[in-house]
């Protein structure tokens, strides 16, 4: 029987039958998929995913929660800021949830108090939903997620702390900022600042430890460190600073929006990137390779992080072990780094 021959005619709605036709499995293998279940072979659970995204066939979840008494909804709480890889894995856990059955209902945040995360949950509890996914990994966000665990319901942190919450999702960010600071170890600079983001993430403080990890182990002091709040404004205010020194030849910074506006500091006070001052960002946002210079950066891999935590949610729901948690980061070298200019001669 052709693929064509087993779709269902056009002003017909698709059911699970015709997706169990077109995948060639059965109608409990399509069910399962459907309801979450992981004791799957990936490439059976890929080939129905595969037929429903073909049908654009949508599951009943009314029915199935009064069969399974689930309502295979599942909450997401991100940010208003707007950030390239916070957005990028809502928009994938969205995609993903859907595939997987699940209804998405999303709390968009204008701050990240403890109060509002609380709010939120609490909004997203009464409506039943099976999990929830938070996209904010402060301090706050840990601890009302800890606050959680005995309620039932598996809150999964991005980029959270295993030590301090029981399901987290992300890339390995220590190894990311390792890295990034590596290569300008290898490239052969030997004084290498470090603009961090706030403290009171625990994305900053991992990617300042991968920082300081790869120091040590080249027998170097990471003694030079700034802070910034993520923003290009902080990086400009920042690069200012670093700019007076002319004895600073790298910057490993910890995302590529301080890094920009680093750039913009330095090009304005006359220092050349990176003849001058090597610069390495971390992130990998679309506009990196198209700065001037083309930004070396570290590549999260965001839509990867947001697959993750639908299978995450899955094996939480079905009481199995969670597939790992970290996701390998990649290094993408530009334009932006190179190895340290001779210093000029001091006259005599």
């Amino acid at each position: 029987m052709t693929e064509t021959a087993r779709r269902p005619p056009a002003d017909r709605t698709p059911v699970m039958a015709d997706v169990a036709r077109l995948a060639g499995v059965s109608h409990q293998t399509v069910s399962r998929v459907v309801n979450g279940q992981t004791n799957l072979r990936p490439e059976t659970r890929e080939r129905v995913l595969k037929a429903i995204r073909q049908l654009g066939y949508r599951p009943n979840t009314a029915a199935r929660a009064l069969v399974t008494r689930r309502s295979a909804t599942i909450g997401v709480i991100g940010s208003k800021a707007g950030y390239w890889g916070p957005s990028t894995v809502h928009r994938t856990i969205q995609a993903a949830g859907r595939e997987a059955g699940y209804f998405v209902s999303s709390a968009n945040l204008q701050s990240l108090t403890r109060e509002e995360l609380a709010d939120a949950i609490s909004h997203l509890r009464d409506q039943s939903v099976e999990a929830i996914v938070l996209i904010s990994a402060t301090d706050d966000a840990l601890d009302v997620a800890r606050a959680q665990e005995d309620l039932g319901i598996p809150v999964i942190v991005v980029e959270g702390d295993e030590a301090k919450t029981r399901w987290t999702v992300g890339v390995d960010q220590v190894a990311g900022a390792a890295l990034g600071t590596q290569h300008l170890i290898d490239l052969g600079h030997t004084e290498i600042v470090h603009l961090g983001g706030p403290p009171s993430w625990t994305e900053a403080r991992s990617r300042k430890r991968g920082w300081q990890q790869a120091m040590r182990a080249a027998g170097l002091q990471p003694t030079q460190h700034l802070k910034g709040d993520w923003s290009a404004r902080s990086g400009y205010e920042a690069g200012l600073e670093i700019a007076r020194d002319h004895g600073v030849r790298a910057v490993f910074c910890a995302n590529d929006q301080m890094a920009l506006g680093l750039l913009r500091a330095l090009n304005e006070a006359g220092r050349s990137v990176p003849d001058d001052v090597s610069v390495v960002g971390f992130d990998d946002i679309p506009e990196a390779a198209y700065l001037i210079p083309p930004l070396t950066t570290v590549r999260q891999d965001f839509t990867a992080v947001g697959h993750r935590a639908i299978e995450i949610i899955q094996a939480a729901l079905a009481g199995e072990p969670a597939p790992e948690r970290l996701i390998s980061p990649e290094l993408v070298v530009r334009a932006s780094s190179s190895v340290p200019a001779p210093r000029p001669k001091k006259r005599k």
